[in-house]
């Protein structure tokens, strides 16, 4: 377990020497909005829109923050608290912290290499990491970058079934521990920033973006240099992109809208692994899903991406905690931006959160260096959490910490 000193955070395995420095505006942010701001400040708007957009109006993108800054705590004082153990198990084996990388799609655009750099901090820090499909590393590549960190391999149903069960086949000999099953996409999302941009992948010049890509000449010059970045998962399957307008991501047209419970259970029979349900946001499909066998369900509305004026996943977290109780761990995503966040959704119920946004800001903002930042910044808002609250170790957040409109939720 990954026990520290009052205010003395450090990252777990001692990797952290061999880093990269950080610039020092990286150096310099305090928050994961201060990445987000270094971020927007790097990319062109079409690519940063592309990360930190949501579908349609973006009232669910908004509502998963808004959620986490309704839920206020009831600390305990007077306990020592000189050192705490930010460790848990995830999956029935260690993690650093109850946080998992979730998967982000299209890294590269926003940094080339960025999803090795973004697995390596998780090394760094002791935390698994999710590969997504539409991911710019592949499946082998991630496992070579960073080989002892816990990989989970986050796959979309695409209507090819059979290049699906090729690639769980390949992170099963790729050593990827869990297999993570995206069931909130039966379709792409509206997601209008990227419409506007004139954004899509395979990635195209139009007269439209080109000038935005020309006010970031250092991106510009190195993707034009070397090339655009591919989803190197879907080689071989993603077609060229021909209309700008139909979605930012071309795998987008391949999702398979007739996945069903029971195609979801071939894929359990078929894995030999964690099996990991992501999706959901309902408590009687939190039980179908650990009555099929998952191991851990994460409720997730694909960070506001897809249906728009959906749940926020904290408002839709303790109904399945309660319906699933200890079949299951459950996780939570979407809006996660602070360390006391964590403690919030843990105390709500949750096993652990898994954040997407926070490091892919850091890794555009300053490749490796930001994203260890980002991970450094939420370690020790979490430590510093904990110690305000008066508690000493993960097992010891529950319910008992929130104030009275949060606990009612817990119970009711």
């Amino acid at each position: 377990m990954a026990s520290v000193a009052a205010g003395v955070p450090q990252p777990a395995g001692g990797v952290q020497n061999s880093a990269p420095l950080p610039s020092r505006a990286v150096a310099r942010a305090f928050s994961i909005e201060d990445l987000r701001r270094l971020a927007r400040r790097r990319l062109p708007r079409g690519v940063f829109d592309l990360f930190d957009g949501g579908a349609e109006d973006e009232a669910t993108l908004r509502d998963n923050r808004a959620a986490f800054e309704r839920v206020r705590l009831m600390p305990k004082v007077l306990v020592d608290v000189s050192q705490v153990d930010t460790g848990t198990t995830l999956l029935g084996a260690p993690s650093a912290m109850p946080i998992a990388i979730a998967p982000t799609g299209a890294v590269g655009f926003g940094w080339r290499g960025g999803d090795c750099l973004i697995a390596r901090a998780a090394q760094a820090y002791g935390l698994p990491y999710s590969l997504s499909t539409s991911g710019t590393a592949s499946i082998e590549r991630i496992a070579e970058a960073a080989p002892n960190t816990r990989r989970w391999f986050q796959a979309y149903i695409l209507k090819q079934r059979e290049f699906t069960m090729r690639l769980v086949e390949r992170a099963q000999r790729a050593g990827y521990e869990g297999l993570m099953i995206t069931v909130d996409l039966a379709v792409g999302g509206k997601r209008e920033r990227d419409y506007r941009n004139d954004f899509a992948i395979p990635f195209r010049f139009t007269p439209r973006n080109v000038f935005d890509c020309a006010q970031r000449p250092t991106w510009a010059f190195d993707m034009l240099l070397r090339g655009m970045p591919v989803m190197e998962n879907l080689v071989g399957i993603t077609p060229t992109a021909t209309d700008t307008r139909g979605i930012a991501s071309t795998v987008g047209r391949n999702y398979d809208p007739s996945f069903d419970w029971s195609a979801l259970r071939e894929v359990r029979d078929a894995w030999g692994g964690k099996l990991i349900v992501k999706g959901i946001v309902r408590p009687d499909d939190a039980i179908r899903a650990a009555e099929l066998g998952a191991d851990a369900v994460i409720v997730s509305n694909h960070g506001g991406r897809q249906l728009d004026g959906g749940v926020a996943t904290l408002d839709a977290l303790p109904g399945v905690v309660a319906a699933v109780g200890q079949r299951v761990e459950v996780y939570v995503d979407g809006g996660v931006r602070r360390g006391v966040d964590v403690v919030k959704a843990l105390a709500l119920g949750a096993r652990a959160v898994l954040i997407g946004r926070p490091t892919l800001y850091g890794v555009c903002a300053g490749g490796e260096a930001g994203a260890l930042r980002a991970l450094e910044i939420l370690r020790s808002e979490f430590v510093r959490a904990m110690q305000l609250c008066g508690v000493t170790s993960v097992a010891q957040i529950g319910p008992d910490l929130l104030a009275a409109p949060a606990a009612l939720r817990v119970s009711g």
